[in-house]
């Protein structure tokens, strides 16, 4: 099976094969690459999706066809047509994939954090969104993602502007100032009136909003501006997962992203917040990462059972038969790999 998380720091794939279980076993092959997938008139571009995941892929099953995929990418619910388009035919070309699934980041974090159990998920780094299902045909709930103008509230760069921005009013000798955090601007970016010429010409804007986030968070403990940030970052949190929750009896709400690896600042607060605007719901930290979520869904796929909803933007599937002679060559484990490709022996199991 092939899992690939596309996002906005690069490509991420693995190639694993089913256990007993029907679960994915540890990856015998992993790549990743630093290049984000451009985005063009056509939405995201496959032709340059294609050119950094066929090559990596192409030498470790060569001997085979890989059964099952599953793509997550960012944007793919409003930009993913080319991809629909183009990726069924191109990977059952290279690989034989005859089972894919196209998915939303957000769907392949919802299977990393919760598997293939009904609840609720927020997936919060840079941006924040969160997803929630019954595993029923009510299909998928969303709230935010909307992007830093628009949305992604309590993400890493709303809680980063928030902070540079009490920064800047410190500096302006402004109402709702810290003091604090205009120290940590001046020792991260230098000189307060150099911000926004270092900021506006910028493409990743958001990234450069986020990377504050953590200097928010040191400061919470002694600064009662940026705990303030925090607490409100924990409310619109609270409150995504509460829009997309399925019903009083989802109980599981799972947390996952970079954002939450700032710790307790945040998590603090959510735990606080959470029976006033979360009654009676558990929250979890991700069982797994947005790519293991990727092999999961292949993994669900490859059986024929995937009990996640079909939708037209945030999944999709695509099923074709195999020639006969595909079919008997499926893939077997490679004995040997070139050195350093992380390939090792393995016994025959089941195929990719």
């Amino acid at each position: 099976m092939l899992g690939v998380d596309s996002g906005g720091s690069g490509v991420r794939l693995a190639l694993a094969r089913l256990d007993d279980d029907g679960q994915p076993r540890p990856p015998e092959f992993t790549h990743a690459t630093n290049e984000p997938v451009r985005t063009g008139p056509a939405g995201i571009d496959a032709a340059h999706l294609l050119a950094q995941l066929v090559p990596a892929v192409r030498d470790f099953a060569e001997h085979g066809d890989v059964v099952a995929a599953c793509v997550g990418a960012t944007g793919m619910a409003s930009l993913g047509g080319d991809l629909r388009d183009r990726l069924p035919g191109a990977l059952r070309a290279e690989f034989g994939v005859h089972r894919l699934a196209l998915a939303a980041d957000a769907v392949t974090a919802y299977a990393g954090a919760l598997g293939m159990r009904a609840g609720s998920v927020v997936a919060a780094g840079t941006g924040l969104i969160a997803l929630g299902t019954g595993l029923d045909r009510s299909g998928w709930r969303r709230a935010d993602g909307w992007g830093q103008l628009l949305g992604d509230c309590g993400g890493g760069a709303w809680i980063g502007r928030a902070g540079l921005e009490a920064a800047l009013r410190a500096y302006d000798g402004r109402a709702g100032g810290s003091a604090a955090l205009l120290a940590r601007l001046e020792a991260v970016f230098g000189p307060a009136p150099t911000l926004p010429g270092l900021l506006y010409p910028r493409s990743d804007r958001p990234a450069l909003l986020a990377s504050f986030a953590p200097e928010v968070a040191r400061c919470a403990q002694n600064d009662p501006v940026a705990a303030g940030i925090l607490r409100t970052a924990a409310r619109h949190i609270l409150e995504s997962a509460a829009a997309v929750r399925p019903g009083p009896e989802s109980a599981e709400v799972a947390l996952t992203g970079g954002l939450f690896n700032i710790g307790e600042p945040l998590l603090g607060p959510l735990r606080e917040q959470s029976p006033q605007l979360l009654p009676e719901a558990r929250l979890l930290m991700a069982e797994c990462d947005p790519l293991h979520g990727a092999l999961r869904i292949a993994a669900a796929l490859s059986y024929g059972d995937l009990p996640l909803p079909a939708d037209g933007a945030l999944l999709t599937t695509n099923e074709a038969h195999r020639s006969p002679e595909r079919a008997a060559n499926r893939c077997e484990p490679r004995q040997t790999g070139p050195t350093g490709s992380g390939i090792s022996p393995d016994p025959p199991g089941k195929a990719r």
